[in-house]
């Protein structure tokens, strides 16, 4: 194709919003021959089990301009281009590496937003466990979450067993883990959040028990010289200044892997890493088959 087809603009209509798509043929995973084009297919197809996880939440993406082989970069404040129909929240954000008091936000929570994003190679969606009132006010945390992060040589396959014991301690405490792969080489557990206590301080408990209890297989330190051959429970990710990639999110791999809500069945059988490697066209499959398993506590 000539370089001024790779740079044809291609005037679209979602639900009633003009949008512009540029450099549909450029090759986002070289590896696996993805284009723009396919990202914003799969996020068009999976809008309607993505969305309700983003709603109501501000937005990190993470853009690949040049596909996942070039560089990256994290984008948090919603530039003067984009759209005055997406919506945007103004955030206080204390020790910004931007010297920002506060930053423009943007929320996608429709499909015109999200083609929006998907044209600007943003890959990756990355939310926070609260969301934001109707007036833009930022809510107490609705969400727990467990990453679970294997060091090598430990694997998915390890992160696994690690999940099944935390189903259990959750349970006893009267929450529904809801598993999903990170997409990349680990797993995290969601559940709803009943304000009990800060989430940070009950996911640091929880995975200090775990630690002590099976301290060859888990550790709840950050360090990476603690890490080799153990899962390290992320209990950190419910700090309300991080964000996790959002289910059904793609990730910046060789394939276009996804974040991939999970059946409790697959954790328990999973036997190779390969077991939960899902990428864009197994997800909508997946969805077909089971509809959103992220929205069923």
């Amino acid at each position: 194709m000539s370089p001024a087809t790779s740079r044809q603009k291609v005037p679209v209509m979602v639900d009633g919003r003009q949008l512009t798509l540029t450099n549909l043929d450029k090759v986002l995973y070289p590896d696996y021959g993805f284009a723009k084009a396919e990202v914003i297919d799969y996020y068009s197809r999976v809008a309607p089990v993505l969305l309700p996880h983003l709603k109501g939440r501000p937005l990190t993406v993470k853009r690949y301009p040049n596909g996942v082989a070039g560089q990256s970069f994290f984008e948090k404040n919603a530039s003067d281009r984009t759209p005055d129909w997406i919506r945007r929240v103004t955030l206080p954000v204390p020790g910004s590496t931007k010297n920002r008091e506060t930053i423009d936000f943007a929320v996608v929570e429709d499909l015109p937003s999200l083609v929006y994003y998907a044209n600007l190679a943003a890959l990756e969606l990355h939310v926070p466990q609260w969301r934001v009132s109707d007036d833009g006010e930022a809510l107490p945390p609705d969400m727990l979450v467990l990453d679970l992060d294997p060091g090598a040589p430990a694997t998915v396959v390890e992160c696994c067993r690690v999940a099944l014991r935390l189903r259990e301690v959750l349970s006893a405490d009267g929450l529904t883990a809801r598993p999903k792969s990170s997409g990349s080489k680990g797993m995290q557990l969601y559940a709803d959040w009943d304000r009990r206590e800060e989430p940070s301080e009950y996911a640091k408990k929880l995975a200090r028990a775990l630690e002590k209890d099976d301290p060859r297989q888990v550790t709840s330190v950050m360090t990476k010289s603690a890490r080799p051959g153990k899962v390290f429970v992320d209990w950190s990710q419910n700090n309300p200044a991080k964000t996790t990639v959002a289910p059904y999110s793609l990730r910046a791999r060789e394939r276009p892997t996804v974040s991939t809500p999970l059946l409790w069945e697959e954790v328990e059988s999973c036997r190779r890493p390969q077991d939960l490697v899902f990428t864009a066209h197994d997800v909508l499959a997946r969805v077909d088959e089971h509809g959103d398993l992220f929205g069923q506590a």
